[in-house]
């Protein structure tokens, strides 16, 4: 009968003791104390990278936009468009770094409600849309320098604007060829900004796996 009861005083001690300590084993392994880490590298990684396309695109379009200027700038206004493109990918970065951002719970009294798999959700949202934006601002300034250059010389047919006058030919010859030239130019910028918008369209893919990738949420329980 002794045996019985310390046998029966055992198992309810390891019952007791297996329930006490599930919730906090289950606590510790889905939000630990370092899970909120993740959420704030995944915002921070967004913008940094998303800022940093952004930055690359208008700077290597903006030095084909001002060489094209020297030589026909009459089209410096209408080949701005590089330049906005790459400057809106820092709004996509913004955007999604905000909603991760928000998502990501201070520690309450009852211990962290973010869990671990929050932030590997958020870090994986904020890598994709900041290296998505990344690879976008590197292409749409590469395209928008080439292109834009080409253009102007195209449009201006490889002449400086300050050497219009005083050709001393046919007037009627210049006025042909200056058409020709600018419904050449206008083929080509038509392509060039065919090439922008889908350069432009990659940094929306991302930026659409982004906002559901951060919608995957997980809080433990109080």
């Amino acid at each position: 009968l002794h045996r019985v009861s310390l046998f029966l005083l055992d198992k309810k001690r390891i019952e007791t003791i297996r329930m006490e300590g599930s919730p906090v084993i289950q606590g510790y392994d889905n939000c630990p104390e370092w899970a909120p880490v993740l959420g704030y590298m995944g915002a921070a990684s967004c913008i940094i990278l998303a800022n940093w396309g952004s930055a690359w695109g208008t700077w290597k379009a903006g030095l084909g936009v001002c060489s094209m200027g020297v030589h026909f700038p009459k089209g410096v206004i209408k080949n701005i468009v590089p330049i906005v493109m790459a400057g809106v990918l820092g709004i996509y970065g913004l955007i999604v770094a905000v909603i991760i951002a928000q998502a990501v719970n201070p520690p309450s009294e009852n211990g962290n409600m973010y869990s671990v798999y929050n932030g590997w959700a958020h870090l994986g949202a904020g890598l994709c849309c900041g290296l998505s934006c990344l690879a976008s601002g590197a292409t749409i300034g590469i395209i928008g320098d080439v292109g834009v250059r080409a253009f102007g010389l195209k449009a201006s047919s490889g002449k400086r604007h300050w050497d219009d006058a005083g050709d001393g030919g046919d007037a009627g010859d210049a006025a042909a060829m200056e058409a020709r030239a600018v419904e050449g130019s206008n083929k080509l910028y038509v392509g060039l900004l065919i090439m922008l918008i889908f350069s432009e369209a990659l940094a929306l893919y991302g930026l659409i796996v982004a906002l559901i990738l951060s919608q995957n949420t997980y809080y433990c329980d109080a």
